[in-house]
C-alpha cells in the first residue's frame, strides 16, 4: 500500500503485543515501525526495546492534556503532567532519533494548557507533535483554528517539527476534522483502514488518502500511497478483524462505484465522469456497475445486455424493457441470471395454439386421478375434456393430449 508509518502496538500492555511489535520491526523495512508508549519510564523502554530492530524505528509518547482527564483519571495537576512529557520524550530521545508525541484529548484542553505541554515537548526533543481528537469531539473549523493558534505559539510546528493530526468518529467528523487539520498545516493523518478504532472509530485513511488525491487543486498536498491497493486492503482487513464493509462506504463500500439512479446510468455511459469523481480502476475495483432496478433506464438495461452478449431488436427491446419493469417491481436488483431468462423467454416465444383457461383434479388415496381440462384455441372456441391417470399431474395431461389428439385442432 505504500504508507509511511506503521504504529504496530503498545508493547508495554502485553507479552503478546510485544512480540507482534517486534516481529513488525523486524520484518517490516520500507516504513517507519512505531511502538506507542505512555509517559512512562517502563513504557518506553519496553517500547525501545520492541523496536530496536527496526529499520525506521519511532516511539511514541502520549499523556492526556484535558482537566477532565487530569483530575479524573491520572489524579495530578498540570505541572507534574507536563513534567512527566517531557522527561519521557527526553528518555525516549535516549533510545531513538524519531519521537512523536501527543497530549491526548486535545480538543477539550484549554488551547494555551495544550501550547505549553506542546513547547515542553518539543524541547525535550519530539520530531512530531500529534494533536488528538480523542473523543471525536471537535468540530472541523475549531480543529482547523486549534492548529493555527498551535503553530503561531510553536514556530517549529511544521517547520522542523512535523505537526500529526489522530482523530475520532464519534460524531461522524474524523475525516473533515483530519483534512481540516491538513489544511491548517498538518503532514500526518492517523488513522485506520475502514475506519477501524476505538468506539466509533478512527479517521478512515483510504477517505483521506483519496480526498487528497481527487482534489489537489484544493489541498495542494499528496501521500505515496498506492491507491489501487486500497481496495483490497480494505478487504484483507475486514476479513481478519470480523468487521464488515458497509455497502455505501466511501470509496471502498460495495456501492460506491455502483449507479442505480436511470439519470446516473445515462450519464455514467455517455461519459463516466459525470457522475464519478474517481476512477474506479484508481483504488483497485475493476471497474464501476449499473444495479438494474425499477429507477433504471432503457439506455442502462440496453447497455449490460450488451455486456452479456446480446444485441435485441427494437422490437425484443421493447418486450423486454417492459418485462424487466415487471420484474424490477418485485426484486430490488434485478441480475444478470434474470435478464438472461428474460432474453430466453423473448427469443423463446411462440404463438400460442391454445391457452390453458382451467384445470379441476380430483385425486386421493384410494381414487383414481381424474382431471378436467378446458382450453381455448386462437379463435376463441373452448374445449373440454377429462382423463384419469396415474397420479394428478398424469391425469391432467392425459386430458390435455385427448383434446389435442383429438383432430378437433393440430397442435
Amino acid at each position: 500500500l505504500g504508507v509511511d508509518i506503521i504504529e504496530a502496538g503498545f508493547p508495554i500492555s502485553s507479552p503478546g503485543d510485544f512480540e507482534a511489535v517486534q516481529r513488525i520491526a523486524q520484518e517490516v523495512r520500507k516504513p517507519t515501525i512505531t511502538a506507542l508508549a505512555h509517559a512512562n519510564r517502563a513504557a518506553v523502554d519496553w517500547a525501545a526495546e520492541a523496536i530496536k530492530d527496526a529499520a525506521h524505528p519511532r516511539i511514541h509518547v502520549f499523556i492526556s492534556s484535558s482537566d477532565q482527564h487530569i483530575q479524573t483519571q491520572l489524579r495530578k495537576n498540570r505541572e507534574e503532567v507536563v513534567e512527566l512529557a517531557a522527561q519521557n520524550v527526553a528518555r525516549a530521545r535516549e533510545h531513538v532519533d524519531d519521537v512523536e508525541f501527543s497530549p491526548m484529548d486535545s480538543s477539550r484542553t484549554d488551547k494555551e494548557f495544550v501550547a505549553h505541554m506542546v513547547r515542553a515537548a518539543v524541547d525535550a526533543g519530539a520530531t512530531t507533535i500529534n494533536i488528538p481528537d480523542t473523543v471525536g469531539y471537535a468540530i472541523p473549523e475549531e480543529f482547523a483554528g486549534l492548529l493555527t493558534y498551535l503553530r503561531e505559539q510553536v514556530p517549529e510546528l511544521g517547520d522542523t517539527v512535523r505537526l500529526s493530526v489522530h482523530c475520532h468518529d464519534d460524531l461522524g467528523m474524523s475525516v473533515a476534522n483530519s483534512l481540516a487539520g491538513v489544511v491548517a498545516g498538518a503532514r500526518q493523518v492517523e488513522g485506520g483502514i475502514n475506519g477501524l478504532g476505538e468506539r466509533a472509530g478512527n479517521t478512515a485513511l483510504e477517505e483521506v488518502i483519496m480526498a487528497l488525491r481527487t482534489r489537489p487543486d484544493f489541498f495542494g498536498v499528496d501521500t505515496q500511497v498506492d491507491t489501487t491497493q486500497l481496495f483490497s486492503t480494505s478487504r484483507l482487513v475486514s476479513q481478519i478483524s470480523g468487521f464488515a464493509v458497509q455497502p455505501n462506504k466511501a470509496v471502498v463500500g460495495k456501492n460506491a462505484f455502483r449507479h442505480a439512479s436511470g439519470i446516473h446510468q445515462d450519464g455514467v455511459l455517455k461519459e463516466r465522469s459525470n457522475y464519478e469523481i474517481m476512477d474506479p480502476v484508481s483504488v483497485g475495483v475493476p471497474r464501476s456497475e449499473l444495479v438494474l432496478g425499477k429507477l433504471s433506464g432503457r439506455h442502462g438495461l440496453q447497455s449490460r445486455l450488451s455486456e452479456l452478449g446480446y444485441a435485441p431488436t427494437d422490437e425484443e427491446m421493447a418486450n423486454i424493457y417492459d418485462a424487466f419493469k415487471e420484474v424490477a417491481d418485485k426484486k430490488r436488483e434485478v441480475t444478470d441470471r434474470d435478464l438472461i431468462a428474460l432474453m430466453g423467454t423473448e427469443r423463446a416465444s411462440v404463438d400460442e395454439t391454445y391457452v390453458l383457461e382451467h384445470v379441476q383434479v380430483t385425486s386421493g388415496s384410494h381414487e383414481i386421478a381424474t382431471a378436467t381440462v378446458r382450453l381455448t384455441d386462437q379463435a376463441g372456441t373452448v374445449f373440454t375434456d377429462a382423463a384419469t391417470g396415474s397420479g394428478p399431474v398424469d391425469a391432467v395431461y392425459q386430458a390435455i393430449n385427448r383434446i389435442v389428439d383429438s383432430g378437433r385442432k393440430p397442435l
